[in-house]
């Protein structure tokens, strides 16, 4: 249980910092400021989960990294099916406890929408969607599946680097899709801002869970075949 808790913290704590620093500074990639700044909180987010709850549930605190862990044999179906409730309620969390702190300050959002995820950088391509986030993905995952593989040691660097990796995607990813790469990450703002009353929200979220997953499918897959 203790595993849960702690994937279910991780997940809410990346979402407020990750999502909320995007609301708070915004994403224009014109004005890019913001943009480096949301990326490094996703992935300051990273570094400080993996330090603190790291060595009680792994800090995947995202189900396409669960995935790429499950799918190299890693993780049994109990954990991996309860890490991904434990991540989606703790997104949810975190997105709604963002709602209410922009909502209570009358602060502007400056996403437009909890720091969703959207199509507007690839003009709504669906398909171009999905192949942004497979290959960010699948760069994350592969890096993660390596960073924590008992064949190489990395010291105490190695939520340093993951955190890094992570940096480095959303720098790539914000001005196409925003960069999910997280399918919780994805879920928690667009559920709780379809329940305020935007019905956009859910519209495009199947991109943010498809993608993801492939790309940490790929990445298991391409990882397992490398390493043996």
């Amino acid at each position: 249980m203790k595993k849960y808790v702690a994937e279910f913290i991780g997940t809410m704590v990346l979402v407020v910092l990750g999502c909320g620093t995007a609301m708070l500074v915004g994403c224009d990639a014109v004005n890019g400021s913001g943009y480096i700044l949301t990326a490094f909180a996703f992935g300051l987010s990273i570094v400080a989960m993996a330090y603190s709850i790291g060595n009680i549930s792994g800090c995947h605190i995202n189900p396409a990294v669960s995935l790429g862990v499950y799918l190299t044999g890693k993780m049994s179906n109990k954990d991996f099916a309860y890490y991904i409730i434990a991540q989606c309620f703790g997104a949810l969390v975190g997105a709604a406890l963002l709602s209410t702190i922009f909502t209570a300050g009358n602060v502007t959002d400056m996403t437009g929408g909890l720091g969703t995820n959207g199509l507007a950088g690839v003009h709504g391509s669906a398909v171009a969607g999905i192949l942004v986030e497979t290959v960010l993905t699948f760069i994350f995952v592969i890096n993660i599946l390596g960073v924590t593989s008992p064949k190489f040691n990395h010291g105490s660097f190695g939520g340093l680097i993951i955190g890094l990796t992570l940096v480095g995607v959303h720098i790539l990813g914000i001005g196409l899709t925003g960069t999910s790469v997280n399918p919780a990450r994805s879920f928690g703002p667009a559920v709780v801002l379809a329940y305020s009353g935007n019905g956009m929200a859910l519209e495009s979220l199947p991109v943010f869970i498809f993608g993801p997953l492939f790309g940490a499918a790929l990445a298991a897959f391409v990882y397992r075949a490398l390493e043996d």
